[in-house]
C-alpha cells in the first residue's frame, strides 16, 4: 500500500467549526479563503447544497457563509465546504431543549458507558453483581441484557462497582452460530496486563457454551476485591478473520464508616455525565485520589457534610462529544460537564479513538489514505460482507461513471476494486465507497515526480547598479522552486529587493539594481536537485579604447572628434573651452554603441578651441585641440619651382604617420609652384600611376596613383579604398579602412618646368593584437588554479599592455571575467572556485588599440586538492623481518576521492626513502616484509588522489626490526568469569583474546581431558582463540581450561559451562483425598531436572466430559496441593507440569483415575441404558462452492462433512486422484475439509471432487474452479 503523502496547503484561512445547536434555532457557519474569486461549494452528507428558504449561502470577496434556519433533527449531519482542491468537514449537532426532570442518584447502580444505557431506575445487571460471602447467583436469575448489534459480541461486559472484600463477575457473550471454531478471548487490565497469567485465589476465568442459543459465555470472577483492582479493563475476542474488543471499568469502594461519608470517594477522579451517572476513567489510575481538588475552594470541604445534590442535566454522551470536537475545545467541554481529571480524560479519549467501530457491510474498508505517482495507476479495494451487495464509488461526493479506460470497476468474489489509470493531479481528491447506508472514506494523494533542473544557473559578473537576472529551466511547468543566497532562503517578503518570475519551465531571479552586498553564491533548489552560480559585483570602471586626437583642418572642411569607451551604456557631454557644446545644423553629436562623435561641418576660425568629452558618472575627461589652418597665396608673376610643404604647422615633418587599422587615413599635403606642378604618389619605389597632365587617375588595383593638373581645375574623385584627391594648392592622400598591407613608405613627387621636389612619408598601421594561444593550467588546488600563457605572435604594432582572463563551467555558455585590472604577468592564480566542478579558461591580449579576440579555451580541469595526511600512524606488530603498520584515513579527502596510500621507509641516518609496497594500497594497514633484522627504520605514509600526494604521516621514533618477547596473558571477557549458561540446541561461540610474542601455543582441555575435535571446534589466531559448538548438548556441561604457553612461560583460565534443558514430567501424581468440593494431590519431583533447579509446578484440571484443561496453579513450589471450588457431580482429571528457567516440561504427569465430586450424604446409582449406535454414513453439511481465482495466488476449496466412524477423505480433479501430487495440500480439522492449491495456473482449472468414505457408506460433492490470468 502506498504511503500517505503530505497534504498541500489549504485554500482556507478561516475554517468552519463543529457546532451544537438547540432544535429550532439558527446556525451560521463562516469560512474565509486565501484569495478572492474562488468558487466555493457547500455540501451536506456528500451532496451539494443549493440556496433556498432554509439554506442561505452568501459570498462577499473572500468571506463565505452558510446559514441554516429552523434547525430540526434531520439537520444533524456532516457538512463540508470545498474551494478548489481543499475540503473542510464539520458537524452540526442538534440537541433537544433541556428538560427539568429530577434524576435519582446512582451510586449503587453499575451502568454501561454507552449512551444507550438503561435509566438509573433500572436494577443492577447480573454482570456487575456484588457479594462479600456467597458466589454470584445462577444465570437463570439474570435479567436480559441488551444485545450488541455490531461486532462479535452478543453482550458486552458492563462497568461495575464493588466494595473492598466483595466479589464481582463480568460476563460477555459471543455469537457462535456462524463460527466453525471456538473464538479466542483474552482479558486485560489497563493497556497491556494479560489477566490469563494472573488466575488464582482472587481471579477466576470461566467459559461455557449454550447449545440452545449457540452462544459462547465467558466470565471473569474477581474474588475479595482490593482497592488496587480498580481501573480500566478490556475484553478482546478474535477468530480467524475477525476481531472485536470492549472496554469497561471497575470502581472499588472502601467500606464507609457508619454515618460518615467516604471522603476518598468524594475526591476520586470521576465525572458526572448526564443524569448523575458516574463514569470512572478507563485506566489503572482511575482510582487515584485527586488531592488537587482540595485546593480549589474551601466550600467543597463544607459540602462533604451535606447530602449530595443531583443536578438536572440532559442525558448526553460526553465521550461522543469529545470524539467529534477539535482538541482546542477539550478544556471547555471538560469544564462544562464537570470533568476535573484532564489527564485521565485525554488518556481515555485516546483509547476510545483507537477502537474501530465494526462494520456490518464491510469486512475490509479502504485505508485512510493512498499515494500514487503521477502517471501511474492505483487500485482501491474493499471487501464486502454480502457478495451480492450493490456498490457505488464517489469522488468528492459525485458518483464516478464509466468513461473509457480511465476507471475500471471489478468484482472478484466479495471484493470490489476501483482501478484508476494514468493518475493526474485532478485525481487528487476524496473518494467514498457506498454500500447501502454505510460508507468507507479515503483520500488519494497524487505525487508528482521529482523536478529536475535541465538548464543550470550560470555565473555572472556585473557592475554596481546593473540589473542581474539568473535563469534556470526545470523539467515541469509550474514547478515550485526555492532560491537561496549563501544558504539563506530568499522569501517573498523581500520582493522590494528580489523579484521572482516564472515563464513555463523557466524560472528567473531578478535583482534590478545590484550592490556590492549582493555578491555571493545563489542556489535554486527543487525536490529533485539544485544548481549553484556565483555573482560578482564590481565597482564601475570605464576603459578608454580610443581617445580623441588633435585635429588641424582647413576652412570649410569637416572636423570629427571620435572616442571609444568600454561601456556602451555610458553617456557624456562635449565641452568647448569648458562650456557645453550645443548641437545645431552645423555641429552634430552622435552616440552609437561604445563610440561617441562630435562632428563640425564647414570649419571656421571661431571653431578653433580645446574640446573635451566628459563621461557621466566618472571623474575624468578626454581632451583634444582643434587648429584652424589659414593658407595665404601670394601671386608672383614669375616661375617658381615646385615645393612640398610638410612643415606647414611650423614643426618638423613627422617621420611616421600612425593609423589604427580600420580607421580612415587622410593626409593633406600642401604644395606650391608656378606653373602648377604635376603630383606623383609612389609606394616605396613603385610608381602608383604616372600619367600626363589631364589623364585620368588609375584604378584601385594599381600600386601607383597619379594626380596631375595643368590649370586650376579640380579633377573628379577616384572611387576606391586607396585614392588621391587633388586641389589647387594641395593634394589629399586617403586610405579608407586601413589594413596591415597598407603599411610602408609613400613618396610624393611634384614637377613643373621650374624644377621638382620629393618627400617620403612613412605610414604605420596599428591594430589589436592577435589572440593568444590557449592558456595552460599548471597547478590545481582545492578552490584555485594557476594559469600560464604566452604572448600573442603579433602585438598589433603596439606594446601589450596586459591580459584579461575569463573562466566558465564546462557545460555552461557564459564566460565570467576574473580581473578588471590588466594582468601584466604571464601567469595568474584564479581563486574562488567550487571543488569538483569542471572549468575552462581563456584570455584576451590588450594593447593601446583594444582587446584581441579570445584565445581558444584551455583544457577542461577540475579544482581538487590533495588529501590531508593520514592520521594515527602506529606500529601494530614487529617481528625479525616484518613490521605491521596501521593508520586512519585523512580527515579531509575532497572531491578527488582517494586512490590509495603510498608506504615508504628510510634507514636511520639516511635520506633515501624506499617504497615498502609495490604500487598503492587501498587498505589502512600494511605488512612490510623482507626487512633486515636489527635495522632502525623510519616509516611514512602518504594519501594520494588525482591532485597528488598528501603530506606524509611519519613515525616519530625509528623502529628497530627485532622480535619483542611478550609474556603470554589472557584477557578474559567479563561474562566468562561466571558460569556460562546455555540451553540445549543453542550455538556456543566463545572468543578469548590473549597476548604473547612470539606466537604462543594454545591448548584446550575439559575436566582434564583433551577435547574431541568432532564435537568441539577450536580456532586459534595470533591474538585470540575461539571455541565453537554448533549445537549444545547436556554432556557439554563442565569446566573448560585453556592455556597459552611461550617457552617456559604460560597462563591459564577456566570457564564453567552449564547446558540446560526443559525438565522431565513429575513422578507418581496421585489423588490423596477427595472431600466436599476439594481434591488433594501429591507427586514427586521429576527424575530429569534439565540440569537446572526446578522453579515450580503448573497444576491443571479437566472435566471428564469435555477434557478441556484449565490452569489451577502456576509457579507452584510444593509437591502437594489442594484443588478447591470443584463442581458437584463432575469427574476431574489432574495433570502436573514441572518448570525450570527453560520453561515447562514437554509432557505432564496425569492422574490415572478421575476424582468424582459427589454430593454429601447421597450416592448416585446410574441407570442402565441400552448403548446407542452412533454410526452414520458420511454426509456433507457444507457444500463446495465454485470459485474464480487469479493465477499465481494460492487458492483453497473448503467443505464440511460428518459421519461416524470418521470417514476417509479423497480429492479428485477431473476424476484424477490428487493424493500424490505435491502441488496440493489436504487438511481436515473437526469435520472441515480444505484443499489448498499452490499458485494455480490456468491449467489447474476444472472440476474438483471431494469424496468421503466410511464403513456405513460414502458421499461426494463437486465444484468448478476457474483460474484467470492477472490483468
Amino acid at each position: 500500500m502506498p504511503e500517505p503523502a503530505k497534504k498541500t496547503a489549504s485554500a482556507f484561512t478561516k475554517k468552519p467549526k463543529t457546532t451544537e445547536v438547540v432544535e429550532g434555532d439558527t446556525a451560521v457557519f463562516e469560512a474565509e479563503t486565501e484569495k478572492t474569486g474562488i468558487k466555493v461549494k457547500w455540501q451536506r452528507a456528500g451532496a451539494e447544497m443549493f440556496e433556498n428558504e432554509k439554506y442561505i449561502i452568501k459570498a462577499e470577496g473572500n468571506k463565505h457563509s452558510l446559514t441554516i434556519n429552523n434547525i430540526g433533527r434531520e439537520d444533524d449531519a456532516t457538512y463540508a465546504v470545498i474551494a478548489g482542491s481543499s475540503k473542510v468537514k464539520f458537524d452540526l449537532k442538534v440537541k433537544e431543549p433541556e428538560k427539568s426532570e429530577a434524576v435519582l442518584p446512582t451510586e449503587a447502580v453499575c451502568t454501561p458507558m454507552v449512551s444507550e444505557s438503561p435509566t438509573p431506575a433500572e436494577t443492577q445487571p447480573a454482570e456487575c453483581s456484588k457479594s462479600s460471602e456467597v458466589p454470584a447467583p445462577a444465570p437463570e436469575a439474570q435479567p436480559e441484557l441488551p444485545l450488541d448489534p455490531v461486532g462479535l459480541f452478543v453482550t458486552r461486559p458492563q462497568d461495575g462497582e464493588v466494595t473492598v472484600g466483595g466479589n464481582i463477575t463480568f460476563t460477555c457473550k459471543v455469537a457462535g452460530a456462524s463460527m466453525l471454531k471456538k473464538p479466542s478471548v483474552k482479558w486485560f487490565k489497563g493497556k497491556w496486563m494479560d489477566l490469563g497469567s494472573k488466575v488464582g485465589k482472587h481471579l477466576q476465568l470461566h467459559d461455557s457454551y449454550d447449545r440452545n442459543n449457540k452462544v459462547y459465555i465467558y466470565e471473569m470472577h474477581i474474588i475479595q476485591a482490593k482497592m488496587t483492582y480498580a481501573g480500566g479493563y478490556r475484553c478482546e475476542v478474535s477468530t480467524k478473520d475477525k476481531f472485536d474488543s470492549c472496554n469497561f471499568s471497575l470502581i472499588v469502594h472502601e467500606a464507609p464508616a457508619t454515618g460518615d461519608m467516604d471522603i476518598r470517594t468524594a475526591f476520586r477522579r470521576t465525572s458526572l455525565v448526564g443524569g448523575g451517572r458516574r463514569i470512572a476513567e478507563g485506566h489503572e489510575d482511575g482510582a487515584e485520589l485527586d488531592f488537587s481538588a482540595l485546593l480549589k475552594k474551601s466550600s467543597f470541604l463544607r459540602s462533604v457534610n451535606r447530602e449530595p445534590k443531583t443536578e438536572s442535566q440532559p442525558d448526553v454522551d460526553v465521550w461522543d462529544i469529545l470524539r467529534r470536537a477539535p482538541p482546542s475545545e477539550y478544556e471547555k467541554i471538560a469544564f462544562q460537564y464537570g470533568i476535573t481529571d484532564l489527564r485521565g480524560m485525554l488518556k481515555r479519549l485516546k483509547r476510545i479513538k483507537k477502537e474501530e467501530k465494526k462494520s456490518t457491510a464491510f469486512l475490509q474498508k479502504l485505508d485512510p489514505a493512498y499515494q500514487v505517482d503521477k502517471g501511474q495507476k492505483i487500485k482501491l479495494m474493499v471487501e464486502l460482507a454480502n457478495p451480492d451487495a450493490e456498490v457505488k464509488w464517489l469522488k468528492n461526493g459525485q458518483e464516478i461513471q464509466v468513461s473509457g479506460s480511465k476507471y475500471i470497476f471489478e468484482a472478484v468474489g466479495n471484493k470490489r476494486i476501483l482501478t484508476m489509470n494514468h493518475c493526474s493531479l485532478a485525481d487528487d481528491a476524496a473518494y467514498q465507497c457506498v454500500v447501502d447506508e454505510e460508507k468507507s472514506f479515503t483520500e488519494l494523494f497524487v505525487k508528482e515526480p521529482p523536478i529536475l533542473i535541465s538548464h543550470p544557473l550560470e555565473d555572472q559578473v556585473v557592475m554596481v547598479g546593473e540589473r542581474v537576472e539568473f535563469e534556470c529551466e526545470v523539467s515541469e511547468e509550474g514547478a515550485a522552486v526555492k532560491w537561496e543566497k549563501d544558504g539563506i532562503e530568499l522569501k517573498r517578503e523581500e520582493t522590494f529587493k528580489y523579484r521572482f518570475k516564472k515563464d513555463g519551465k523557466k524560472h528567473y531571479l531578478i535583482i534590478n539594481e545590484s550592490t556590492k552586498e549582493d555578491s555571493g553564491h545563489y542556489t535554486v533548489k527543487t525536490n529533485g536537485g539544485e544548481s549553484v552560480a556565483e555573482l560578482i559585483i564590481q565597482e564601475k570602471k570605464l576603459e578608454v579604447y580610443q581617445s580623441i586626437a588633435d585635429l588641424t583642418v582647413r576652412a570649410r572642411d569637416q572636423a570629427v572628434f571620435k572616442c571609444e569607451v568600454s561601456d556602451e551604456n555610458v553617456k557624456g557631454i562635449w565641452l568647448k573651452n569648458g562650456k557645453e557644446v550645443i548641437p545645431d545644423e552645423r555641429i552634430k553629436i552622435s552616440h552609437i554603441g561604445r563610440i561617441h562623435k562630435l562632428t563640425i561641418d564647414d570649419v571656421t576660425p571661431e571653431d578653433e578651441a580645446d574640446y573635451s568629452f566628459v563621461p557621466e558618472g566618472f571623474a575624468y575627461n578626454l581632451s583634444a585641440k582643434l587648429r584652424f589652418l589659414e593658407i595665404k597665396i601670394d601671386f608672383v608673376p614669375r616661375q617658381e619651382p615646385p615645393k612640398i610643404h610638410l612643415d606647414f604647422m611650423g614643426q618638423a615633418a613627422p617621420d611616421t604617420i600612425v593609423v589604427v587599422a580600420g580607421n580612415k587615413l587622410r593626409l593633406d599635403v600642401p604644395i606650391s609652384g608656378d606653373p602648377i606642378p604635376t603630383v606623383i604618389w609612389q609606394k616605396v619605389n613603385k610608381v602608383m600611376c604616372n600619367t600626363a597632365l589631364g589623364s585620368p587617375v588609375s584604378t584601385l588595383d594599381t600600386n601607383d596613383f597619379t594626380c596631375c593638373f595643368q590649370c586650376p581645375q579640380l579633377l573628379s574623385e577616384t572611387e576606391g579604398r586607396v585614392r588621391v584627391e587633388m586641389h589647387e594648392d594641395h593634394c589629399i592622400f586617403i586610405i579608407e579602412g586601413a589594413e596591415k598591407p597598407d603599411e610602408g613608405v609613400y613618396r610624393v613627387t611634384v614637377k613643373n618646368p621650374a624644377g621638382e621636389d620629393k618627400a617620403d612619408i612613412t605610414v604605420k598601421v596599428i591594430d589589436v593584437p592577435d589572440p593568444p594561444e590557449a592558456p595552460k593550467i599548471i597547478d590545481v588546488g582545492e578552490d584555485y588554479c594557476t594559469v600560464q600563457w604566452q604572448p600573442p605572435k603579433y602585438d598589433g604594432g603596439q606594446p601589450i599592455l596586459g591580459y584579461i582572463l575569463e573562466r566558465k563551467k564546462k557545460k555552461s555558455y557564459r564566460w565570467m571575467r576574473l580581473n578588471f585590472d590588466l594582468l601584466k604577468e604571464l601567469s595568474y592564480e584564479a581563486k574562488r572556485m567550487i571543488e569538483g566542478v569542471v572549468y575552462e579558461m581563456r584570455l584576451y591580449a590588450v594593447n593601446s588599440i583594444g582587446m584581441s579576440r579570445p584565445s581558444p579555451a584551455s583544457q577542461p580541469f577540475m579544482p581538487i586538492a590533495p588529501p590531508s595526511e593520514p592520521t594515527h600512524l602506529t606500529v601494530e606488530d614487529i617481528s625479525d623481518s616484518t613490521v605491521t603498520l596501521k593508520w586512519r584515513p585523512p580527515e579531509r579527502i575532497g572531491a578527488g576521492g582517494l586512490d590509495g596510500y603510498n608506504v615508504e621507509y628510510c634507514k636511520e641516518g639516511s635520506t633515501e626513502w624506499v617504497p615498502a609496497l609495490q604500487g598503492l594500497t587501498e587498505r589502512t594497514s600494511a605488512l612490510i616484509k623482507d626487512l633486515v633484522t636489527g635495522d632502525k627504520l623510519y616509516f611514512r605514509v602518504r594519501a594520494i588522489n588525482l591532485a597528488g600526494e598528501s603530506e606524509p604521516a611519519l613515525t616519530k621514533e625509528p623502529v628497530t626490526i627485532q622480535e619483542i618477547l611478550q609474556r603470554p596473558k589472557f584477557w578474559l571477557p567479563r561474562y566468562l568469569r561466571q558460569t556460562l549458561v546455555k540451553k540445549v540446541g543453542e550455538t556456543i561461540n566463545i572468543v578469548i583474546p590473549f597476548q604473547g610474542k612470539p606466537r604462543p601455543k594454545v591448548t584446550w582441555t575439559k575436566d582434564g581431558q583433551t577435547l574431541d575435535a568432532k564435537e568441539v571446534g577450536i580456532r586459534n589466531s595470533t591474538t585470540d582463540t575461539i571455541l565453537f559448538i554448533r549445537k549444545a548438548e547436556h554432556h557439554h556441561s563442565g569446566t573448560y581450561e585453556v592455556e597459552v604457553q611461550i617457552e617456559n612461560m604460560n597462563d591459564k583460565v577456566a570457564i564453567t559451562m552449564q547446558i540446560m534443558d526443559k525438565p522431565g514430567p513429575p513422578q507418581n501424581v496421585k489423588i490423596i483425598d477427595v472431600w466436599g468440593f476439594n481434591v488433594a494431590l501429591e507427586w514427586k519431583p521429576p527424575q530429569d531436572d534439565g540440569n537446572a533447579q526446578i522453579s515450580g509446578y503448573t497444576i491443571q484440571k479437566a472435566d471428564k466430559k469435555t477434557m478441556e484443561w484449565y490452569t489451577v496453579f502456576d509457579h507452584y513450589r510444593r509437591t502437594n496441593c489442594v484443588v478447591s471450588d470443584l463442581i458437584m457431580g463432575n469427574e476431574y482429571y489432574f495433570r502436573v507440569f514441572s518448570e525450570n528457567v527453560c520453561g515447562l516440561s514437554e509432557t505432564a504427569a496425569t492422574t490415572k483415575t478421575p476424582a468424582y465430586i459427589q454430593k454429601t450424604g447421597t450416592i448416585y446409582k446410574p441407570p442402565s441404558y441400552k448403548e446407542h449406535d452412533f454410526s452414520e454414513a458420511p454426509k456433507f453439511t457444507h457444500p463446495l462452492v465454485s470459485r474464480s481465482v487469479i493465477s499465481g495466488y494460492n487458492a483453497t476449496l473448503s467443505c464440511a462433512v460428518r459421519g461416524s466412524p470418521k470417514p476417509k477423505i479423497f480429492w479428485y480433479k477431473n476424476k484424477v486422484d490428487l493424493s500424490g501430487d505435491a502441488k496440493y495440500r489436504m487438511f481436515s480439522k473437526q469435520g472441515v475439509l480444505t484443499l489448498e492449491i499452490r499458485k494455480p495456473s490456468p491449467f489447474d482449472g476444472g472440476f474438483y471432487t471431494c469424496k468421503a468414505v466410511n464403513e456405513c457408506g460414502e458421499a461426494e460433492i463437486e465444484c468448478r474452479l476457474d483460474v484467470r490470468a492477472p490483468q
